[in-house]
Formats: structure tokens, sequence, C-alpha cells
């Protein structure tokens, strides 16, 4: 009985190692093998309706047509009331008047891909699902920006303050302040996010990638999140998105 079992193990290593090998020689040659990939790995670019973002994810299959998911996207948030400030003058640069913090949103979720049309030839493209649930960081930094003041000797000059629309006028804001000053004022908003999107796949190859993705965010802040002065806070986020989708597939 038990050399049946170590037959039978050392039978399935051996086809197992026979079928790999012949399937990356095959995509060595530049043939597609006919296999089920059970890995993928590739990134996204993406625009959304409050601005740019990437993304990372890491795939495997569970069943033909379900894979399980599990993603990272970094992205910025703006507002959608933010309108950049110019000045005739050289020496003033633009800002947001009116805008409280920067933010920086990163997502981390977990999820399911469902194939709904699958692709019969390589001209043809392959059309999936995908939902995703998970947790969100978001980091909000203060605003600043250059404000007029004279020295003692009666000059104006210019200072990098926290913007207060209490304190400083559209008049007395000579432009953007560093990006860096205010970073150890920067504040954490936990929270959490839900996402559903289409994706068309179209490589010309089954191991590669190439894919374009349309999708909707939800994402919820259990403490509101301030943006923009003058506005309310806000608990939820929804946003829409379109991406280009590049990576690989492999065994």
């Amino acid at each position: 009985m038990t050399k049946r079992y170590l037959y039978s193990f050392f039978a399935i290593v051996l086809t197992n190692l026979i079928f790999s090998q012949s399937s990356n020689q095959a995509i060595a040659n530049g043939d597609e093998p006919n296999v089920l990939y059970r890995n993928e790995m590739y990134g996204k670019v993406f625009l959304h309706g409050r601005g740019l973002g990437i993304n990372f994810t890491r795939g495997k299959h569970v069943t033909a047509t379900r894979k399980r998911l599990f993603e990272i996207d970094a992205l910025n948030l703006k507002h959608p009331k933010e309108i950049k400030t110019s000045f005739s003058q050289n020496n003033l640069k633009r800002f947001v008047y009116g805008k409280l913090n920067n933010v920086l949103l990163f997502r981390v979720g977990i999820g399911n891909q469902i194939t709904i049309y699958k692709r019969a030839d390589r001209k043809s493209v392959e059309i999936r699902t995908s939902y995703f649930i998970g947790a969100n960081l978001t980091f909000a930094k203060p605003t600043y920006v250059l404000v007029y003041r004279q020295d003692f000797f009666g000059q104006k000059t210019q200072v990098s303050k926290k913007y207060d629309p209490d304190v400083y006028s559209i008049d007395s804001i000579a432009g953007k302040g560093n990006f860096f000053d205010g970073v150890s004022s920067t504040k954490i908003y936990p929270g959490f996010y839900a996402k559903i999107n289409l994706s068309f796949e179209y490589a010309p190859l089954t191991y590669k990638i190439k894919a374009i993705e349309t999708g909707i965010v939800l994402d919820y802040y259990p403490n509101a999140l301030p943006i923009m002065a003058r506005n309310p806070k806000e608990n939820f986020v929804v946003t829409l998105y379109v991406g280009f989708v590049f990576g690989k597939r492999w065994f």
C-alpha cells in the first residue's frame, strides 16, 4: 500500500514538472499554452473624479471563472470646488483659496473577480467584474500659504502660515506655501471602503495582462474629513474612476 502511494506521488510530481516545462517552453517560443494560470499580479494607473492614483493587485484562481484578489491603492483626494487662483505677477504662486488640507489616501482590501464573458480567441475581449471591501487610511496635511507682513523697516515681506479662513482673506495671501510646511501637524483619518468595477481584457497573449477598468468606490469616515473651508466635512466620499491595467500571469 505504501509503495502504491509513493508511485502515485512521484507520478503526479513528474507529470506536473513535464507539464510546467512544456508550458514554459511554449511561452518562450511565442506560442500560447492551453492552460489555466493560477496566479497573477498587475498594476494600475487610474484617474478618478477627484484626483489620480495607482494600484497594486495580487490574484489567485479559486475556480476557472473566479479569482480571489488582494489590492493596495494610493491616491490623492481633492474637493470638487477646488479652483486654483492665479495672478498676473510672476512672483506670486498659484494656490487654492479655501483649502484646509492636502489629502493622501491609502486603501488595503480583499475581493473577488468573476468572469462574465470569456474570450474565445486572442482578438476578442474578456469582460470581468470585481468587488472589494477593506480599510482606508487617509492623511490630511494642513495647507500653508504665504501671507504679507511688514518688517521693522516697513517693508512688505512674505511668511508661510497655516491657512485659517477666519484670519486670512484672499487679499492677504501672496501664494502657496512650502508643501512640507505642516507635515508634523498631519492628521490621520481611518475609515472603510467598498469598490465594484468592470474590466475589459485585451492582451494578445494570455499570460500577459492588459485591460481597461472602470468602477465606483465608496469611502466612509467615522470622523468626517475636512478639505475645504465653508463646506461640510465629509463622512462619505463617492468616486468614479477609469484606469489602465498591466501585468502578468503564471502557474
